[in-house]
């Protein structure tokens, strides 16, 4: 089998598949989460998250164009700064693929109880794993085509989410959603701490680098897009659901966009918008039940981790069940968890891996002697710089709970990379990403 893929893709299908792996219509699924943490200014805080994604963004850019393969912030540090310390971000970012389908499947949860109330919240969550567990199991692929339609679905909700909540504030337009009396700088910095987790995916546009024509200048023009592009609609969408939820008392947060929902549009437009928002969780949640296991494969097949159990394969279905299950097994934490806290055990390892990206930047910039002109200035010392504390100040405003568990995992990591390096006297084994 030919190792060479065929480069057919241009800059605006990239933009469209990064939009899509985003999932627009997230803005709304954690609107009451974010409306809580920054105290009613939704919209200022997705500013603030996009201000540091864009950032970042840009040196994903740099590095996707001077490492253009899979792997990203654990591969960019493993070869920009130092193995053991890509190892320990790559370990950071494992927290991500063991909580994103959790809070997937919480949100997913949450809004169907508001609209179910006789059924609790803990059914829905573990209905969403069995289900979600089962297709993968089965090996289960959703094709381009349907993903598409997902897409479409969410943005033609979305849209009509946004014009009827216009439509609904007869006292027109109003700065109250960027900044009112009872605002704060460190409600805003908790909020865009939470509303970081609708960027994440953004950088998942560097696995096609080798399907894009012209790759190393069209793949990071592409990243900044998809972060300008997906910041606007998180803007634009939650000041117009600020404005509405600003009128009306909404009785659970975890699902305020479905109680708004029916204010601005009747039950058929819930209906709809829930119909949208579950189908786009699940789905959601299947890829990200799938991703996450073919990582832990990974490392189990490259003896990260024990081979005998992350390495193995179901005999009948060729799939990593024990890893599946693993998954899915953390997902039954979060019936004792809020969406807002397990969103912040994800940006814990975020922010991590994205701090390290920038610095990145910096390292390859010493190492290559790139740092001449204002312009080699601007893009390889002041934009990571920026970026980095940013993203570090960021994650010192996540939930308390998660900074301990992020930090606990963290060291968790510095035990296993001591193990496998006997005392880190030898290079850590290195994960190999394969199609």
């Amino acid at each position: 089998m030919s190792s060479d893929l065929n480069r057919t893709l241009t800059l605006g299908p990239l933009v469209l598949f990064g939009l899509a792996y985003m999932a627009p219509m997230i803005v709304l699924g954690t609107f009451g989460v974010l409306d809580q943490d920054s105290g009613g200014v939704v919209p200022t805080a997705y500013l603030l998250a996009l201000v540091a994604m864009l950032f970042t963004a840009i040196s994903y850019g740099r590095m996707s164009r001077a490492f253009p393969v899979a792997g990203s912030a654990y591969t960019y540090t493993r070869r920009a700064i130092d193995s053991r310390v890509g190892f320990l971000v790559g370990w950071a970012v494992l927290l991500d693929y063991f909580w994103l389908p959790t809070v997937i499947w919480l949100i997913g949860a949450s809004y169907l109880s508001t609209a179910v109330p006789g059924v609790p919240t803990w059914l829905w969550i573990v209905l969403f794993i069995v289900l979600t567990t089962i297709l993968n199991v089965l090996g289960l692929k959703l094709a381009t085509n349907v993903n598409l339609l997902l897409m479409a679905m969410q943005v033609l909700v979305l849209l009509f989410f946004v014009i009827l909540s216009f439509t609904h504030t007869s006292g027109g337009l109003s700065t109250m959603p960027f900044w009112h009396a009872g605002a704060s700088v460190s409600g805003v910095a908790a909020g865009a701490a939470v509303a970081a987790y609708s960027f994440l995916g953004f950088d998942a546009i560097t696995t096609l680098t080798e399907e894009t024509l012209d790759a190393k200048r069209t793949v990071p023009r592409a990243i900044v897009l998809v972060t300008i592009i997906g910041g606007a609609i998180f803007v634009i969408a939650s000041y117009a659901t600020q404005l509405v939820a600003s009128t009306v008392h909404v009785a659970h947060p975890d699902s305020a966009a479905y109680e708004i929902a029916g204010v601005i549009g009747g039950r058929l437009f819930a209906a709809v918008f829930l119909a949208g928002l579950v189908i786009t969780q699940f789905a959601s949640g299947i890829a990200a039940q799938a991703s996450a296991s073919r990582l832990l494969y990974a490392m189990g097949r490259d003896s990260v981790l024990p081979k005998r159990v992350f390495a193995f394969l179901s005999n009948r279905f060729h799939t990593p069940l024990i890893n599946i299950a693993i998954i899915g097994f953390v997902g039954l934490i979060g019936v004792f968890l809020d969406i807002s806290t397990a969103a912040s055990f994800i940006n814990f390892g975020a922010f991590t891996a994205f701090t390290f990206v920038n610095l990145c930047v910096i390292a390859l910039a010493i190492r290559r002697r790139t740092l001449t002109g204002a312009r080699g200035w601007l893009l390889n010392l002041v934009v990571p710089l920026i970026g980095a504390a940013v993203d570090v100040w960021l994650l010192t405003n996540l939930d308390r709970q998660a900074i301990i568990i992020g930090a606990c995992w963290l060291v968790l990591g510095v035990a296993l990379l001591a193990y496998l390096t006997r005392g880190f006297r030898r290079p850590p084994p290195e994960v190999t990403f394969s199609e």
